[in-house]
């Protein structure tokens, strides 16, 4: 049986879970993913217990707080003016607690999140880019399905 390695392309399906059991991604029930290890597609330290898994294997994998997507940082909560976001796209969009915003990268070529966290009275708004479930305990269950 082949067995993942550095660099190994792999068909899965997996389900990361935070602390209350919320599936945050979930393949089972629906295409199985494809990916190649060490290309950023998941998180290092996912990758890293993925080493060693033989093709077939389907197990749950629990990581401490912080382990699967680092420390939350307070620095990744920033307020951007309501200028910049007219700037960036629709000037007549509107904003609230809880939406997911995706911004472009420097190079243009794409893009990364951010959560609206709060929104003032002068349209500025607080977006957190730390991952969702940074900080926090995670559940990963995995079905190699294919290793080549």
């Amino acid at each position: 049986m082949p067995a993942v390695q550095p660099g190994s392309f792999l068909t899965l399906h997996y389900r990361l879970s935070g602390p209350d059991g919320t599936a945050f991604i979930d393949t089972f029930a629906a295409q199985p993913a494809t990916l190649s290890l060490g290309a950023g597609e998941l998180s290092p330290a996912l990758e890293q217990r993925l080493l060693g898994l033989a093709e077939g294997t389907h197990t749950v994998i629990d990581l401490p707080a912080g382990e699967a997507f680092g420390e939350r940082q307070p620095d990744m909560q920033q307020w951007v003016a309501r200028k910049l976001l007219d700037a960036l796209g629709d000037p007549h969009e509107r904003y609230a607690p809880g939406d997911v915003v995706q911004f472009p990268t420097p190079d243009g070529r794409g893009s990364y999140a951010g959560l609206v966290r709060e929104v003032r009275d002068d349209g500025a708004v607080l977006f957190d880019f730390n991952h969702p479930l940074a900080g926090q305990p995670v559940r990963f269950e995995v079905h190699i399905i294919g290793v080549l």
